[in-house]
C-alpha cells in the first residue's frame, strides 16, 4: 500500500507540487506580480488549451453534455451544503459567503488540469478542461451573487464579465467545429500551434499557483478555517462521487477525473470575488485573509489527500 501511494505521488502529484514549489520560491525571493502571467493564461494559453482539448477529444457529445450538467449539479450541491453548515454554526455575513465560496469552487484550473493530466492522461485533461469551462460560467454568475450579497453591492458588473472570458468562446468554437465537422487535422499547422500554446498553460498555471500562495496573507483568520477546510477536503469529494453515481458516466476515466476535480483545494477566484464584491471584516477577521488562509491550508493538505484519492481512483475501488 505504501509503495503504491509513493508511486502515485511520484508520478502524478510530485510533478505538480514541484513546479508550484518553484513558483512559491520565486514569489518569496522576488517581488513577482502574478497578474500579468494570469492575464496571459486567461486570454491566450487557457483558451488554446480548451479549444485543442475539446476539438480533439475522444469524448462523445453525450458525455460532454452529461459532464457539463454534472459540474453544475456538483457546484449547486456544494453551495447548498456549505450554506446549510454555515447557517447551522451561526456564521454571519460576510464570512458565511466566504465559506460558501471557498467550499464550493475548487482550483480546477491551475491545480486540477495538470494533476488530472498526470493522473489520467488525455481523457483526464479533457475532462478537467470541461470542468473548468463550466465552473468559469458559474463563478461569474452564482459566485458573484454569493460574494455580492455579503457586501450589499450589485453583482451585475461581475456577471457581465462572463462575456469577456475567452474560455467560454473557446468552448463554443470547439463544439461548433466538432458539430460541423470542420476541425482541422491534428497534424495541421493550426492544431499544432493550438496544442503548443495550450500545453504551455500547464506549467505557467502551476507557477502562478505557487506565486499566489507565496503572497498569501492569512493573518488572524487561520484559526477560523477548520470548517471550510473540512468541507473542501472531505465533503466535496463525497458530493462529487455522489454526482458521478447519479449521472452514470459511461467512461470510467471521466468519472474518476470528475471526482478528482471535485476534491481540488479552494480556488484563488473566491479571493478576487470577496475582495471586489464582498464585505470587509467580521470582528477581528478580514474576509480576504479568511479566504487566503483557507486557500493556503487546503492546498497544503491536498498533497496527502489527493495522493491517496488518486491511488483509490486508479485502483478502481471507488468507481
Amino acid at each position: 500500500m505504501a509503495a503504491g501511494l509513493l508511486s502515485v505521488f511520484a508520478t502524478a502529484v510530485l510533478p505538480v507540487v514541484a513546479v508550484a514549489a518553484v513558483g512559491f520560491v520565486l514569489g518569496r525571493a522576488r517581488d513577482v506580480d502574478p497578474g500579468p502571467l494570469n492575464t496571459v493564461v486567461v486570454y491566450v494559453l487557457a483558451p488554446a488549451l480548451v479549444f485543442h482539448s475539446l476539438a480533439t477529444t475522444d469524448l462523445g457529445s453525450g458525455t460532454l453534455a452529461t459532464l457539463a450538467g454534472a459540474v453544475v449539479a456538483y457546484h449547486l450541491g456544494m453551495i447548498v451544503v456549505s450554506e446549510g453548515v454555515a447557517r447551522g454554526l451561526g456564521v454571519d455575513e460576510p464570512v458565511r459567503s466566504a465559506m460558501v465560496l471557498t467550499s464550493s469552487f475548487p482550483n480546477s484550473g491551475n491545480y486540477g488540469i495538470p494533476l488530472s493530466a498526470f493522473a489520467f492522461g488525455a481523457i483526464g485533461r479533457s475532462t478537467a478542461v470541461v470542468f473548468l469551462a463550466v465552473q468559469s460560467v458559474l463563478v461569474y454568475t452564482v459566485g458573484v451573487y454569493v460574494a455580492a450579497r455579503s457586501g450589499g453591492t450589485s453583482g451585475l458588473a461581475g456577471v457581465r464579465r462572463i462575456l469577456t472570458v475567452p474560455l467560454i468562446y473557446a468552448v463554443l468554437v470547439a463544439l461548433a467545429a466538432r458539430a460541423l465537422g470542420v476541425v482541422p487535422p491534428e497534424a495541421s499547422t493550426a492544431m499544432a500551434t493550438a496544442k503548443l500554446v495550450g500545453d504551455a498553460s500547464i506549467p505557467v498555471m502551476l507557477l502562478i499557483l505557487g506565486i499566489q500562495l507565496a503572497n498569501t496573507d492569512y493573518g488572524a483568520a487561520l484559526a477560523r478555517v477548520p470548517t471550510p477546510t473540512l468541507l473542501k477536503t472531505a465533503v466535496a469529494p463525497a458530493v462529487g462521487l455522489g454526482v458521478v453515481l447519479v449521472a452514470g458516466f459511461g467512461e470510467a476515466t471521466v468519472a474518476r477525473t470528475f471526482v478528482l476535480e471535485a476534491a481540488m483545494p479552494a480556488a484563488i477566484t473566491p479571493l478576487i470575488l470577496v475582495g471586489e464584491f464582498g464585505g470587509g471584516t467580521d470582528g477581528p477577521v478580514d474576509v480576504v485573509e479568511y479566504v487566503s488562509a483557507t486557500v493556503l491550508v487546503t492546498t497544503l493538505l491536498s498533497v496527502p489527500v489527493l495522493t491517496a484519492l488518486v491511488a483509490l481512483l486508479q485502483s478502481g475501488l471507488l468507481i
